[in-house]
């Protein structure tokens, strides 16, 4: 018998295929693929979902730039109805001090300048509280939630009211300087209240945190 007989009890083994080769007749099995990695909602993560934005959408960020400009806008009227309340409360003071009576003239300057300068006070406190909404607003786009999403579109819907009204005015007394004011309050209201409405404005109050 020779050694190349495959009958041969003494003859050589067989070879085998060498390790890692696909043997002949049999399925070839796909390489296992590496585990997913990651966190909910970001790629890498079994089932994730690729949609959710990784930094602020544009429109966001212009929402959030119109923000900070109107606060700025109420902060300056703020100051400039303080500082007009001042001023007619000293009128009103000097008034009181030339009245000689109930029924002089300058009794009753003195009494609509203290109704005046209450009003201009309510309305300066009113516009810094307005301010610091808007500020507030603005910088919560970073981390903020739902609140502050539905807060800045009902916030922004009031705005867009308001300068519509304003516009309205203008447009009836015919000057051109009355209408451009309102109506950039109402681009900016509008903006404010669409930002969070759309699917991006959405999907970004609505990401994980971590």
């Amino acid at each position: 018998m020779s050694f190349g007989d495959p009958n041969n009890p003494y003859g050589q083994p067989p070879q085998q295929p060498p390790a890692g080769a696909p043997g002949y007749g049999y399925p070839q099995q796909p390489p296992a693929g590496p585990p997913g990695y990651g966190y909910p909602g970001y790629p890498g993560y079994p089932g994730a979902n690729t949609m959710v934005p990784q930094s602020m959408p544009g429109l966001l960020v212009t929402a959030r730039v119109f923000l900070f400009i109107i606060s700025a806008v109420q902060i300056l009227a703020g100051l400039s109805w303080l500082y007009v309340a001042a001023f007619v409360n000293d009128v009103t003071d000097a008034a009181d001090d030339l009245s000689t009576s109930s029924d002089d003239p300058f009794s009753a300057i003195g009494e609509g300048g203290d109704m005046a300068a209450g009003l201009l006070v309510f309305l300066a406190l009113f516009a810094l509280g307005l301010a610091a909404l808007s500020i507030t607003l603005g910088v919560k786009f970073g981390k903020g939630g739902q609140g502050i999403r539905i807060t800045t579109v009902v916030y922004g819907a009031l705005g867009t009211i308001v300068g519509l009204l304003g516009l309205f005015v203008g447009l009836d007394s015919g000057m051109a300087t009355a209408v451009i004011f309102p109506l950039l309050w109402v681009v900016f209201g509008a903006v404010i209240t669409a930002a969070p409405v759309v699917p991006s404005g959405t999907a970004w109050f609505s990401r994980p945190r971590y």
